[in-house]
């Protein structure tokens, strides 16, 4: 039975849908950041289940039992990756099942810029009447929104968008002209470009140390006076101190879900400065937080779950190496019989030769296989002729040749 640490709020349809996995869960969503490694070290758990806990060394490293963190939810910001990958920890996350909330979220922030809603919710709340003030709204119809990271969820803010009348521009890295004129969108080249080209941008991009203070005091000149820039993606993405200095001296306003600095738990005492200055609407970090898509989330982590308790696979890993370290391939035709790997791998050990990854293929009638053993270095003719050799009695290898990758 797989041991299962849950130890943030999660989805009653996603602990129920692990217990019938036949895991042993522990739900402990109101732990500590601080508390987590001991609960680690206590309970031991094969898999851990986050979505905004800090999951650090100490955390990583306290159960010798742990196998896979899930971050239930899209960015992966919040656990030391680096660490989980030299502890040979996967990290899985649930990308794409938010975008429809966010992208939401996004609009309401747009509307609320352009409305002036908060100010004036609070003004009639206050029993001040200021439909004088209020009705200066410059409306969205027409204008263009700029929407930089066009990943999932920048494509489903692209179709609301539209649907508004907006014209959209934006730029991701993997963004193509072809791509562009297929969604009916303008192509830019640069983060630079959108803020030039847009009446409103939007921020979506992945918290990064890249990405840090993308948007800087070079971005935030280059966007028009007056402008809305709406940040749902990460705090660190935006200079804050850059970003009140263009409210004061352009009138830039924004939408805020994000912070720079935002409290670790669900409550507290938060109070930044950016939050004072006026046209600066902010919401509290919840731009995935629909009943929709934690339910979505919930099935994506049973799915991981379940996979992973199969087969040992990991759907969505993160930090499985793109490309390994090594230099050559080795084909090796062999019997389908027990220890002829076993001998192949034994003669690579003592010519010092490091096995980066292998698959074997069977034959119909499982008679024999195909062995691709990708390797550090490429083995020398002594080697090869070694493999060759009958191992227990009976002839194994039927063919092995090397060659280098390109």
């Amino acid at each position: 039975m797989i041991k299962v640490l849950v130890a943030d709020k999660f989805e009653k349809v996603g602990l129920d849908g692990l217990r019938e996995l036949n895991c042993n869960v522990q739900y402990s969503p109101d732990l500590s950041a601080a508390d987590l490694p001991v609960t680690i070290r206590d309970f031991d758990p094969k898999i851990l289940i986050v979505r905004s806990k800090k999951v650090n060394a100490a955390a990583l490293e306290a159960g010798p039992g742990l196998s896979l963190v899930i971050r239930a939810g899209a960015g992966i910001d919040n656990i030391d990756v680096a660490v989980a990958s030299k502890h040979g920890v996967f990290v899985s996350n649930c990308p794409g099942k938010n975008s429809i909330a966010v992208a939401e979220l996004v609009l309401g922030l747009i509307l609320t810029a352009d409305r002036r809603i908060a100010d004036q919710v609070g003004d009639l709340r206050r029993g001040t009447w200021n439909k004088s003030e209020y009705s200066k709204a410059r409306g969205l119809h027409g204008r263009t929104l700029g929407i930089v990271g066009l990943g999932q969820i920048g494509r489903e803010i692209a179709r609301r968008a539209q649907s508004f009348g907006l014209r959209v521009v934006a730029w991701s890295r993997q963004l193509t002209i072809e791509d562009a004129t297929r969604l009916a969108i303008g192509y830019c080249q640069s983060p630079l470009e959108v803020a030039q080209q847009s009446d409103i941008v939007s921020i979506n991009v992945a918290g990064t140390p890249e990405t840090r203070h993308l948007v800087n005091r070079e971005f935030l000149d280059a966007m028009r006076p007056g402008a809305y820039l709406i940040n749902t993606s990460r705090g660190t993405v935006v200079d804050e101190a850059a970003l009140a200095d263009a409210i004061k001296a352009k009138g830039i306003r924004a939408g805020l879900d994000v912070y720079e600095q935002e409290p670790a738990g669900g409550g507290g005492e938060f109070h930044p400065a950016i939050a004072d200055l006026p046209g600066v609407f902010g919401t509290h970090h919840v731009g995935a937080s629909t009943e929709q898509a934690q339910v979505a989330i919930a099935h994506e982590v049973i799915r991981i779950v379940q996979e992973f308790q199969a087969t040992g696979g990991v759907p969505n890993c993160v930090n499985r190496l793109a490309k390994s370290a090594a230099t050559h391939v080795l084909n090796v035709r062999h019997r389908n019989r027990p220890g002829v790997l076993a001998h192949v791998f034994t003669v690579l050990s003592e010519a010092q030769i490091n096995v980066e990854e292998v698959e074997n293929i069977i034959y119909h009638g499982a008679e024999t296989s195909l062995a691709r053993i990708h390797l550090s270095a490429g083995p020398g003719v002594d080697i090869m002729n070694a493999m060759h050799l009958v191992h227990t009695g009976n002839p194994h290898i039927l063919t092995a040749e090397v060659r280098p990758i390109d």
